[in-house]
């Protein structure tokens, strides 16, 4: 499902339906028991860095926004609570989401095999992403694309949630 999709870095101009597409999703993940995001985090501040630093990407089909993702080399302090190498450089996702009615499309696949794509162009053998408790699918999804589990942490920036680690090796 995945053969007319194309992945780019965003723009500016991505903005307003990257906008669009958190809108759609937040209240989704919010009914579901996953309060990672709320109507504050993640905001337009957090997407604009993102594009300046060249670090978000979106999945695009036939001109629709269907998917985002943060491409970076930041890694949370909390992250030295997982069961993984915390001072190894990684590529790490970040604000991973799809359009509602893109999920179940290979979106999140295709964005996380960008990942790849990125860290073996920067020379990075470790992939990394962290997903709330509650967002069954990710941790579906992660294993299934090789990502081992890599423990639970805690973030200082969204207190009072979980979140579980998985990391993968190319």
């Amino acid at each position: 499902m995945t053969h007319d999709l194309t992945i780019r870095r965003a723009t500016a101009a991505d903005l307003p339906a990257i906008m669009a597409l958190v809108r759609a999703v937040v209240p989704l993940m919010n009914a579901g028991g996953n309060m990672q995001w709320t109507s504050e985090y993640p905001n337009e501040g957090v997407f604009q860095k993102d594009i300046a630093q060249q670090h978000l990407w979106v999945a695009e089909r036939l001109g629709e926004l269907e998917g985002v993702a943060a491409l970076t080399q930041d890694q949370d302090p909390e992250y030295a609570d997982a069961d993984w190498d915390a001072t190894a450089p990684a590529l790490v996702t970040h604000r991973l989401a799809v359009a509602p009615a893109a999920q179940g499309r290979g979106v999140a696949a295709a964005l996380l095999r960008q990942a790849e794509h990125e860290a073996s162009q920067l020379g990075l053998r470790t992939l990394r992403v962290d997903t709330n408790s509650e967002n069954v699918a990710t941790q579906r999804l992660f294993p299934k694309l090789g990502y081992r589990f890599a423990g639970e942490i805690t973030l200082a920036f969204r207190p009072g949630l979980r979140f579980f680690c998985y990391e993968k090796q190319l």
